[in-house]
């Protein structure tokens, strides 16, 4: 096991954006990619330092 998986909360401080934000682009398809664990959502900060690459690359 390499890192703590990130919830809602974390992620929205991380990336400095509402909670609401990360909902509505998870609805979208968009955001990092996130796991459901159960019923709750996690995302793995490799997939959300990805995703921020990703972005610059547009």
């Amino acid at each position: 096991m390499s890192s703590k998986l990130l919830t809602i909360d974390d992620l929205a401080d991380y990336l400095g954006i509402p909670k609401n934000t990360l909902y509505q682009w998870r609805t979208k398809g968009y955001g990092p990619t996130g796991r459901r664990i159960g019923k709750h959502v996690r995302y793995r900060p490799e997939d959300v330092d990805t995703w921020i690459e990703q972005q610059g690359a547009v």
